[in-house]
Parts: C-alpha cells; sequence; structure tokens
C-alpha cells in the first residue's frame, strides 16, 4: 500500500467526504459532525503507536472512538488515504485488514476473520472499493479494484477487479460492465422439503382413494 505523510491522508479524507457525500455542504457540518470523519482521522494517529508497539494505549483510544462514533476500527488496520465512511454506524474494521485508496464504507460493514491464528487473516479492498450497508466481507480474502459490494451481502472469496457483487453468498453478477451468467440455482427457485412432503402424501392419499372407488364399483359396496 502506497505511504503518505498523516497530513495527505487526512486532507485526502476531508475531499471524499465532499466528492461521495451531496449532504455534504458546509466544512463546518462536516468537521463537527460527521463521525466517519472523525473515526478515520482519529485512527491516522493511533495507527503508529500500534506499530511502535506502544502497549495497550492504541487499543484504548480505538476504544474511545468506538464510544463515540460508533465505529470500531483495530489499531492495526490499514486505511488508504481518501477513505469515506458514510454515517458508519456499526462499521467493524479487524487488525489486518487492508483498505485501499479511495473506498466507501457505508453503515454495518464487517471487514472481519476467520481465522484463530496470528497473521492475516482480514480482508484486502484494492482502490476505490464500494461496500454497502450491512455487508460482510470475511477472511483473507482480495476484492478487486473498482467493485462494488451491495448491501447485505456476505464475500467469502477473491472478487475479481471492476465487479459488482450481490448476495449470501457473494457472487459476481457484473464484471468489467458485462453480465455474468449465473452457475448455481437461485435460493428463491430451490425446492422446499416441506412442500415436498406434502405433495407426496396428497399424492398417496389419492391413490388409496382411488383404490377404494375402483373396489366400491367393482363390488357395489364399501369394503370394511
Amino acid at each position: 500500500m502506497q505511504r503518505e505523510t498523516v497530513f495527505h491522508q487526512i486532507a485526502a479524507d476531508w475531499r471524499a467526504c465532499f466528492e461521495r457525500d451531496p449532504a455534504a455542504v458546509s466544512r463546518i457540518e462536516v468537521l463537527l459532525a460527521y463521525p466517519g470523519f472523525h473515526a478515520v482521522v482519529a485512527h491516522r494517529f493511533i495507527h503508529p503507536l500500534y506499530r511502535w508497539h506502544v502497549p495497550v494505549l492504541p487499543r484504548l483510544l480505538s476504544h474511545v472512538m468506538r464510544f463515540i462514533t460508533g465505529i470500531e476500527i483495530h489499531p492495526g488496520a490499514e486505511l488508504g488515504a481518501g477513505l469515506f465512511i458514510d454515517h458508519g454506524m456499526g462499521v467493524v474494521i479487524g487488525e489486518t485488514a487492508e483498505v485501499g485508496r479511495g473506498c466507501t464504507l457505508y453503515q454495518g460493514v464487517t471487514l472481519g476473520g476467520t481465522s484463530l491464528q496470528h497473521g492475516k487473516r482480514h480482508p484486502t479492498l484494492e482502490d476505490s472499493v464500494v461496500v454497502g450497508a450491512g455487508a460482510g466481507i470475511i477472511g483473507a480474502i482480495v476484492v478487486g479494484a473498482n467493485s462494488k459490494i451491495a448491501a447485505g451481502a456476505v464475500v467469502v472469496k477473491d472478487v475479481p477487479p471492476n465487479s459488482t457483487v450481490v448476495g449470501v453468498p457473494g457472487r459476481v453478477v457484473l464484471q468489467d460492465g458485462k453480465r455474468i451468467a449465473e452457475t448455481m440455482v437461485p435460493q428463491v427457485d430451490m425446492p422446499d422439503p416441506t412442500v415436498d412432503a406434502i405433495a407426496a402424501l396428497k399424492a398417496r392419499v389419492d391413490a388409496l382413494e382411488s383404490r377404494v372407488r375402483d373396489v366400491h364399483d367393482t363390488h357395489g359396496a364399501t369394503p370394511l
């Protein structure tokens, strides 16, 4: 990830608020009332403390910022310049997560891990990735540059650049502007075992009733 001074990164974060949020019309409003901007700027100063192996303090400061902003960013996460967290409540960014330049995260996004082992266990977002509200990107996977993750999607596999991902589990439906053919049966079209069981019982009852009618027609009386 390209290294820049903290102040260059903060300047890019500041510009991102105005470039990607139509509601951002006042500088003083962004400065005082944008929790996403506050969380990212605080992290710019907390992360170096983590890299310098300062004990306790980085995690304590990140905990305070979580209380203030509702956004949890582990001190070890690496955030590229120009990150915009819109609204942000419930956003969680794990220790080994890496976020490229110009990315956008909406509320409730999780960049989480699946392993209890030390080392890389959180996702890497390349430049200009947009992650919709409530989406989860889980594990040491890579989301390619300029990709979009739909709201509520759960991504557990690498995503190629310039892709759009939807669903649970997440699947690529657009890449380089071209639609990707479905390789799985949509969940709404999958068989319902309860309906199948009821249909089988109905068929069995119909068959038994047919046999009873046949016996009645043959012997002229209903069998005992």
